[in-house]
């Protein structure tokens, strides 16, 4: 109230005072003065500064808000099917050929486990035709059945693998180089037989810091029937044993390696039921052989180079003379561009010891009463490179020169009283070849590979390499068409092979006092085509020889000509 009293004298006041006269105003107030105090605190001087309290602000948080929008997908479905494809224990093979030729293979093996596999097989296959030549002349008897029979297993643990395999093999055929069909059947008969056993052990102990090892054996026994003639009871019976073993251990970029192997091999021809001995007119030999390869592989330059050193030595043991030898084993290879271009270099050699069954694998029709030498291969130096030309195709090209002791070469046997049967001489030689080789693969549905080889050889006896190539081709193809189809094509070009005669006539050559014939070219073109209904039944049509050649692969010894084989297969 009191300030509206001071306000409405104010204005009154100015009123007045904008008049011309003077007044004289009298106005009674009441104001009230505040009490005093006293102020008790003494004056100071401050001469130090305070630090000033810095506020601390706390870091805001801004939540932005979630939109969530739910959609609608598609219910999910269970696959009922099994995931893996059911795997039948057996699985058959039966057809039948031109020439009455019977076909039969019937196999089993285990189904799916991790730690066993097993399993077993027999084959059959037999011809009961007639062989001509290109003029139309039937030759002598030329029936052949060819039988086997195996039974293998294994054992896989995550410390080592176990495995082991016998097998018995059953031949029989006929010398029917003889152009005379009215022969006697067993005047002519051959059979082999060979029983086999392998086992081999596998330690997995890791791949580096650790000393891993590897055991193989196997042992095999090769036997023939007595031979019809003046030596009626007289046949011949082998016993092959090779025991090889490896040690490796890996450190860094190392590898150090010993290879320990022994091969014996122990031939007898005669009258086997009695002893052969010194005075015998058989033949009676043992040969052993000691080998011990040690060894480095390195590899450098962030991988790219690849180096293997070692040096290999054997122990060749015989009755009459023992002698060692040092063969030299290295190789070096270098990746390019990724591996896309890889050249490499390298020199090796090896003692190779033949047996009667080797040489009745590479020539059935030889008399089994032969001196056995051993192959000795001072040296083979090679060199090349290989790569790829795109993700689906690679290549090799190169060349390579050896020295060989002991070539096995085979020639007609003159003492023979048909003449149908073949020797083995032994010669040294130089042999120089060329190889090219070209691949092509896409997926699982198309495959082809072709290799091209050019030999030439530098005899130091012999006229001519006997009854070897000079040109050789080799091509093989696949097809899958749909899954349904599959289609298979191998064919072998081979040409420049020569065969020893010991007289002229027509067609012989003469060269350093011997006579030779050409055994012409051999053109073999075989293709297989097979239709799957399902999954366990299909049928097949095999055509073999589709050049109708009746080419001589030995001398005097022509195939037969175009075949057709049908059949099916079944699993179960």
């Amino acid at each position: 109230m009191k300030y509206a009293s001071t306000i409405f004298a104010l204005l009154f006041i100015s009123v007045l005072w904008s008049q011309k006269d003077d007044y004289v105003l009298d106005i009674r107030v009441n104001r009230t003065v505040e009490p005093a105090f006293r102020i008790l605190a003494h004056p100071k001087i401050i001469d130090t500064v305070k630090t000033a309290q810095v506020k601390a602000y706390p870091l805001l948080f801004f939540q932005v808000p979630t939109k969530i929008t739910l959609d609608t997908i598609e219910a999910a479905t269970v696959e009922t099917t099994e995931r893996l494809k059911q795997i039948y224990p057996f699985y058959a093979k039966v057809g039948i050929g031109s020439t009455i030729m019977p076909l039969g293979e019937l196999y089993y093996n285990s189904t799916r486990s991790r730690a066993y596999q097993y399993g077993a097989n027999v084959k059959h296959l037999s011809s009961f035709g007639d062989i001509k030549n290109r003029e139309k002349v039937v030759y002598a008897p030329a029936q052949f059945d060819r039988t086997s029979a195996t039974v293998f297993g294994k054992i896989n643990q995550r410390n080592y693998n176990l495995l082991g395999e016998f097998n018995y093999q059953n031949n029989g055929f006929h010398y029917y180089g003889v152009q005379n069909d009215s022969l006697s059947k067993d005047s002519i008969a051959q059979r082999f037989q060979v029983y086999n056993g392998s086992a081999e052990y596998r330690a997995n102990r890791g791949d580096s810091a650790r000393l891993n090892f590897n055991i193989k054996t196997d042992y095999s026994n090769f036997q023939s029937r007595k031979i019809a003639d003046s030596l009626s009871e007289w046949r011949a019976i082998e016993n092959h044993f090779n025991f090889q073993s490896r040690l490796w251990y890996n450190y860094r970029n190392e590898r150090f390696y010993t290879d320990l192997g022994i091969r014996y091999n122990g031939y007898k021809f005669g009258i086997l039921d009695s002893v052969l001995s010194a005075g015998n007119t058989g033949i009676y030999t043992q040969n052993t052989i000691i080998d011990f390869k040690p060894g480095v592989w390195t590899q450098m330059l962030d991988n790219r180079l690849k180096i293997e050193i070692g040096i290999g030595i054997t122990a060749d043991l015989k009755a009459d003379k023992n002698a060692v030898y040092l063969y030299p084993q290295a190789e070096f290879k270098y990746s390019m561009f990724h591996d896309i271009f890889i050249p490499y270099i390298g020199i090796k050699g090896g003692l190779k010891q033949n047996t009667i069954q080797g040489l009745a694998n590479q020539n059935p029709f030889i008399r089994v009463n032969q001196q056995l030498l051993n192959e000795h291969n001072p040296f083979d130096v090679y060199a090349g490179f290989k790569g790829t030309l795109s993700k689906r195709m690679n290549f090799n090209i190169g060349a390579s020169f050896a020295h060989i002791e002991n070539k096995a070469l085979f020639i007609t046997d003159t003492f023979g009283v048909y003449k149908n049967q073949f020797n083995v001489i032994y010669d040294t030689l130089n042999q120089t070849t060329i190889e090219g080789s070209l691949s092509y693969q896409m997926n699982e549905k198309l495959k082809i590979d072709g290799v091209a080889r050019f030999y030439s050889y530098e005899m130091y006896t012999e006229a001519r390499a006997w009854n070897l190539p000079q040109l050789q081709c080799l091509v093989r193809g696949s097809y899958n068409l749909y899954g349904k189809f599959l289609i298979n094509l191998d064919g072998t070009i081979e040409t420049g092979r020569n065969a020893l005669v010991y007289v002229a006539g027509e067609g012989v050559k003469e060269e350093n006092g011997q006579y030779f014939v050409s055994l012409g070219t051999i053109v073999d073109l075989n293709l297989g085509v097979e239709y799957r209904y399902n999954t366990r039944v299909s049928a097949f049509l095999q055509l073999n020889n589709l050049a109708a050649q009746r080419y001589n692969r030995w001398y005097n010894y022509p195939v037969q000509p175009f075949q057709v084989m049908g059949g099916i297969t079944a699993r179960f």
